[in-house]
C-alpha cells in the first residue's frame, strides 16, 4: 500500500501558550498546490525563505493535540525542530538537493 502519512516526533516539540509540549505529529505528502500556493503568498514575496513556514503548515496534519496547523504554530519551532521537520518533509517528498 501507497504510504501518504508519516509519524514524526520532533525534537524539542512545541510549546503551546499553555505551556502543553507537543512532540508527536503527521506529516502527509505534498501536493502540487501545497507549493505552488505560498507563491500568492504576501509573506513569502517580502521573504521567499517563509514558504518553508508556509509549505510546513500545509503539510502537517497533527502535532499532539493540534489539529490546525497555523503558519504561527511554525513560527514558535524551536530552530531544530524546524530543521529536523524540513528534512522530513525533503525525505518522504523524495527532494533531492
Amino acid at each position: 500500500m501507497f504510504q501518504t502519512e508519516f509519524e514524526f516526533t520532533l525534537p524539542k516539540g512545541y510549546v503551546d501558550a499553555d505551556g502543553n509540549l507537543h512532540r508527536k505529529g503527521i506529516m502527509r505528502l505534498a501536493k502540487a498546490i501545497d507549493e505552488i500556493a505560498p507563491m500568492r503568498d504576501p509573506r513569502v514575496k517580502a521573504n521567499a525563505a517563509y514558504s518553508t513556514v508556509i509549505i510546513l503548515a500545509r503539510t502537517i496534519t497533527r502535532l499532539g493535540a493540534i489539529e490546525d496547523i497555523s503558519p504561527t504554530v511554525i513560527e514558535n519551532l524551536y530552530a531544530c525542530d524546524l530543521n529536523y521537520l524540513q528534512d522530513l518533509y525533503r525525505q518522504i517528498n523524495d527532494i533531492k538537493e
